[in-house]
Parts: C-alpha cells; sequence; structure tokens
C-alpha cells in the first residue's frame, strides 16, 4: 500500500500502528522518529524493518506516508519541519483526539502543497511506551477520519490503511468529532483525574491511609487516571469549548443527584439508575466490551 512510511512519535499508539503495518505488509519500510532514548531500545527490538532516524531533515523526501503520534503541543515543531522537507506526494495523517485545533494548525502552518488528512483512532489504554504496542489494537475499534475536500485519492487511501489495520473507518467534520468525543472521552477522564484528587484530599484531611481500602470503583477509576498527562492536559486545554459546556451539564446533573440523595427522593433515584444501566447495555451490543464481570478480571 505505502512503500515508505514515518511514524513521528512511538509510543504505545505508534509502535501499534507500526507493528499492525509490518504485520499486514502495509509498507515496505517502517522509519522511526522518536527522542525518548529508553523507546528506541525497545523500538529496535521489534523488527528489523523499522530504521530509526535522528533527524527529520531531507531523509524524509521521499515518504509516502507520515504519521504523527505525538502530543499535541509537539505539532507546531513538526509542521516547521515537515513544511521544509516533504514532497507533495507524501500523505500526512495524525493520531490526535480533539481535531479543531489541528485543523486551524493546518490551515495557518502547514504548506499549501502539502496533504494532511486527520485521523482519530478510538483504542488505547492507560500505558505508554511502545513496548505496550500490539498489532490487534485497532482491531474492530473506530477510527474517525476527518473529511477533507483537498484529495478524495488520498482520503480513500488513508480510510483503507485504517481498514487494514482492522478498524472501522467512519468520517465525520471536525467540530462534530470534538462535541461527541468531549463526552464520549475526554470529560470521562476528567471526571477519573477529579475522582482521585478527591480521595486524595479526603485522605489527606482525615489523616487516614484510604487508598489501601480501595474498592472495584475507585480501583477502575485510578486506572484511567494514570494515562499520560502531558496528552491529556492538551486535549483538555485544546477542547476546552466542548469541555467547559459539558462539565456545567455534568455539575448540573450532580447537584440533582445530591439533592435526590439529602430528599431520598426514591422514585427519582431509581428512574436514574436504571436509565443508566441501558447505557451499558448499548455498549455491549455495540461489541464496544465485552460481557464478562467485573471486565473480564480473574481476581
Amino acid at each position: 500500500m505505502f512503500k515508505n512510511i514515518l511514524i513521528i512519535g512511538c509510543g504505545m499508539i505508534g509502535s501499534s500502528i507500526l507493528r499492525g503495518a509490518i504485520n499486514q505488509k502495509l509498507c515496505r519500510t517502517v522509519y522511526v522518529f522518536e527522542k525518548n532514548v529508553k523507546y528506541q531500545t525497545q523500538i529496535k527490538k521489534i523488527n528489523k524493518k523499522i530504521i530509526l532516524i535522528k533527524k527529520i531533515d531531507k531523509k524524509i523526501m521521499n515518504m509516502d506516508l507520515v504519521v504523527i503520534s505525538t502530543p499535541m503541543s509537539e505539532y507546531q515543531k513538526i509542521i516547521n519541519k515537515l513544511n521544509a522537507n516533504l514532497s507533495k506526494k507524501t500523505l500526512i495523517t495524525d493520531v490526535g483526539s480533539t481535531r479543531g485545533n489541528v485543523a486551524k494548525l493546518i490551515k495557518e502552518k502547514l504548506s499549501k502543497k502539502l496533504n494532511w488528512i486527520m485521523s482519530h483512532p478510538i483504542a488505547g489504554s492507560e500505558v505508554s511506551g511502545p513496548k505496550y504496542g500490539s498489532k490487534n489494537l485497532f482491531k474492530n475499534k473506530w477510527c474517525i477520519l476527518i473529511k477533507s475536500n483537498k484529495n478524495k485519492v488520498l482520503e480513500n487511501k488513508l480510510s483503507k490503511f485504517w481498514k487494514k489495520l482492522g478498524s472501522k473507518v467512519l468520517f465525520m467534520k471536525e467540530q462534530e468529532h470534538d462535541k461527541i468525543f468531549s463526552v464520549t472521552s475526554h470529560l470521562p477522564h476528567l471526571i477519573a483525574y477529579n475522582l482521585i484528587k478527591t480521595a486524595q484530599d479526603f485522605q489527606k484531611i482525615n489523616k487516614k491511609n484510604i487508598i489501601k481500602y480501595s474498592a472495584g470503583g475507585l480501583r477502575d477509576f485510578s486506572r484511567i487516571a494514570a494515562s499520560n498527562e502531558i496528552m491529556w492536559r492538551d486535549i483538555f486545554f485544546n477542547n476546552s469549548k466542548n469541555m467547559t459546556k459539558i462539565i456545567d451539564l455534568f455539575i448540573k446533573n450532580l447537584k440533582n443527584f445530591k439533592v435526590d440523595i439529602s430528599k431520598k427522593r426514591n422514585s427519582l433515584m431509581l428512574d436514574k439508575l436504571k436509565k443508566s444501566k441501558k447505557v451499558r447495555e448499548q455498549i455491549l451490543l455495540l461489541k464496544q466490551d465485552i460481557s464478562k464481570p467485573d471486565f473480564g478480571r480473574e481476581n
């Protein structure tokens, strides 16, 4: 499909793309630019076809596909180097979780001769680093592509690429994407971070070690809150408009729950809890998770 692929930033997502691309024979050679020395050592062990490059310079001119898999705060620096070194035949994509800010950056900073079609694979984990990558990470997972009016041929080629990696591809506009994922992804992560901070504050105020008594709820939220802090800072800041709106709605609903509890509104509370259970049923029906109790954990 592609002769040469360059992955810029090779943590869990980037290494999963390169593993999948090699496994599915989607390219002849995979080049990787990764600044982290520890990650470089891990990447070398994955496959002999991988070539590590030390600089983003004229050597990348003949790349057919460039995948940016870094925190979004790095994009500006990367764009400057792509403008100076890429040819117009190269297709650029990225895997960021917010799209409006990247669309603005592309419009204002990317050379007009270059083609960038945004991707967002809905896959990942709280762990970081290439050793956690998997060739099957994207299997049966959604990958959102942002509609492009520039080059339909490249758009179709990128869609096929993600499908070969196992993804189900869906096209959206960047505004629709950012609004949807502020609810389904960004808010849940913010809640997880806030819940863990609340537990820490409670522990400090009461001078008791409560973390050792973590039940399933706190334990599972702690997994989400262990995600990469740089990546999630960038997501929260770059989707701030949608985030502030959904936080307001969350606070409104939380206050209503507070009133229901304080006034022991039995029927209202039961109705809300029953309706919430139906969302889990929908997720299982759509095969976005497994139906085993406790997420399939054995312990």
